[in-house]
């Protein structure tokens, strides 16, 4: 075993390693950027090196300075957790080169399944059931359009060197191909700087199931299967495992398609397969086709370590050090049922834009695993992806795994950004997910519902105000007036909806609050009664806010009764930036005719391209930013002129 790893990477899968590492009596090695200095992290590691500049490719990218800080502290050995250098056979070599061991696949093996379309040449090879389609090194617009003619519609063009959904169409006739085909070469173009694509029939009940293996090299075994189907624009949202209705007989095909997989490239670690299944006649074994292979541990791993008792971490350190695989094919078996929930701070209800800010309150709850990267007080910055952890949950069956992330949720608390918290609880109720019909278009069949933002109740309104006069903390308003009432007037605002709420003091930290038509009996006796009921609601305090924790969050801004208004916000015509970001292109010039929905400017936001648009039609009175600026969210970007 080694006595000191680098880990290469940052956030939640950074401490996961340290964790494992911990146990384990091995030393670690953070790096950092300099935005990440004070990081999670940099913190749980016993030794860390700065890599410079706060964007990727100034600091987690830089291949070169990570293998020198390992060399320089005496690590043995590279950890890459997952994205960044993880799936980069070159930094795998140099590595190597330097006379690290890099904990993970080969350099050849990471080669094989990095182009989806020679991949799916090789595992049509190995045996292994593939999508129909055309993956061939033709890419002439018009050729590959007889080759969709070939397959049928609907079908799928993905972009070879793909990942994340970027470079990806769905196309539903012929019509609609050629454009299709343009934008997804365009976006693989600038993602990846390679624009060739394949074709794939459309599965038209798709379910996302995906198998994970591990490798010695030579040998695999494969740890079952986990369900990914719960996605939007291609991003799983909420994972579990086993796969709902899954048999025996589809698992063994399944697994021992993917150990096929596994052996045909010589693989050593922890690996992925994944599978498209056609669900639109039950789970079948004649039914699932290989997507792609991804050479490294997955974000959703936990739901795997959680049914089976295994450590991947572990393995992973294991294998890397020169042992065999740990356990037989024989040896490994299914406990339970499992969930993980992906915790982001981004904005469900305005489009699932990604979010920033200062996390002033952060609490998860007893009896689930949180894998974080952030503490209270830290920052969700605009560099890198906006994850605040994954919640993880277990249970004897799938039913009471739900029920155990369903609680879980609701016991969170985050306040300081908007996080997609309310998205997940919906997920969790939603009739059809809780009975285990799921498939990859669930979320945006219903996703108007899921995503709505959730509004405040009277009686959580009647709770902040009470917060926001310090009344909260349980001050007993009979001991300071024994023969009168006392009478409060609060003011507050949520999401610029003014609040009024008047409080008349009735002893014993009892209340009488009035708000609008409604009015509420309100007790604060170390936890909160509204109306004789006792309610799991829960307060926190921020600089000129208040947030109630009541199975979401609301966040109430409580304003200076001395600050004057400054008046009431942008005005109609200007475009602002939705979020903090770098402004990539800029269209438009002062003069500009431009119609509504035109294109002015690209705002890119942690590793996502927004396009802002013209609001109206009309003339571009004025740019106020250039390609290459940093700006804050609410910053101008274009005024139109006025008419």
């Amino acid at each position: 075993m080694f006595t000191k790893i680098l880990i290469a990477n940052r956030g939640e899968i950074a401490c996961r390693v340290i964790d494992t590492c911990r146990r384990l009596g091995v030393g670690t090695v953070a790096v950092h950027s300099d935005v990440d200095a004070g990081a999670r992290h940099v913190a749980m590691a016993d030794q860390a090196v700065s890599l410079g500049g706060a964007a990727p490719a100034d600091s987690y990218l830089k291949g070169d300075t990570i293998i020198a800080a390992a060399v320089k502290t005496g690590a043995q050995a590279v950890h890459p957790g997952y994205g960044f250098l993880s799936e980069n056979p070159e930094f795998v070599e140099a590595v190597e080169a330097a006379g690290l061991v890099f904990i993970g696949p080969s350099a050849s093996a990471i080669r094989a399944m990095g182009l989806k379309d020679a991949a799916k040449d090789l595992m049509a090879e190995a045996g292994v059931p593939v999508v129909p389609g055309y993956q061939g090194a033709g890419q002439d617009p018009r050729d590959l359009a007889v080759e969709a003619e070939k397959i049928g519609y609907p079908l799928l063009i993905k972009a070879v060197a793909g990942g994340g959904g970027k470079g990806m169409r769905k196309v539903e006739a012929p019509a609609e191909f050629a454009d299709a085909l343009d934008a997804a070469q365009s976006e693989a173009r600038k993602a990846f700087g390679n624009d060739h694509v394949l074709i794939e029939k459309w599965v038209t009940t798709p379910r996302h199931i995906e198998v994970q293996v591990f490798g010695d090299g030579e040998k695999a075994v494969h740890l079952f299967e986990r369900d990914c189907s719960l996605q939007r624009r291609h991003q799983k949202v909420i994972e579990e495992a086993p796969a709902p209705g899954m048999t025996a007989e589809m698992r063994a095909a399944m697994g021992g398609a993917a150990v096929r997989a596994a052996e045909a490239i010589g693989y050593a670690g922890a690996g992925t397969v994944e599978f498209i299944v056609d669900a639109s006649n039950g789970l079948r074994p004649d039914r699932f086709y290989f997507m792609e292979m991804n050479t490294r541990l997955q974000v959703e791993h936990p739901v795997t370590e959680a049914i089976t008792g295994v450590d991947l971490v572990e393995w992973q350190l294991r294998v890397a050090s020169g042992e065999g695989l740990p356990l037989r094919q024989e040896d490994l078996t299914i406990t339970g049922h499992s969930f993980e929930a992906r915790l982001y701070a981004e904005d469900a209800a305005g489009g699932f834009l990604p979010q920033t800010g200062t996390l002033t309150h952060l609490r998860f709850p007893h009896g689930a695993r949180a894998e974080t990267g952030v503490r209270a007080g830290d920052t969700i910055s605009p560099w890198y992806d906006p994850m605040i952890a994954k919640l993880v949950t277990h249970g004897p069956t799938r039913a009471t795994a739900l029920l155990s992330l369903e609680r879980a949720l609701a016991q969170t608390q985050v306040a300081g950004t908007v996080t997609n918290l309310s998205f997940l609880r919906r997920l969790t109720q939603h009739a059809g997910f809780r009975a285990g019909d799921v498939d990859t278009g669930l979320i945006d069949r219903d996703v108007d519902t899921l995503a709505a933002r959730p509004v405040p109740c009277s009686r959580a309104r009647s709770i902040a105000a009470l917060a926001a006069l310090g009344l909260d903390k349980g001050q007993n308003s009979e001991s300071l007036h024994l023969w009168m009432p006392l009478t409060w007037k609060a003011h507050l605002t949520w999401r610029d909806e003014d609040i009024v709420a008047q409080v008349v003091g009735l002893g014993g930290d009892r209340y009488r609050v009035t708000i609008d038509d409604a009015e509420h009996m309100v007790t604060r006796d170390g936890g909160w009664r509204v109306d004789g009921e006792t309610v799991p609601a829960q307060v926190g305090h921020a600089p000129g806010m208040v947030h109630v924790f009541w199975g979401n969050v609301y966040s109430f801004d409580v304003p200076d009764p001395l600050a004057v208004a400054a008046g009431g916000g942008a005005a109609s015509g200007v475009v602002l930036a939705p979020m903090p970001g770098l402004v990539k292109t800029v269209f438009v010039d002062a003069g500009a005719e431009v119609a509504a929905g035109a294109r002015l400017i690209v705002l890119e936001a942690m590793k996502m391209e927004h396009t802002l648009v013209a609001p109206h039609d009309g003339t571009v009175g004025e740019v106020l930013a250039a390609a290459g600026d940093q700006v804050e969210a609410g910053a101008p970007l274009v005024r139109m002129q006025e008419d």
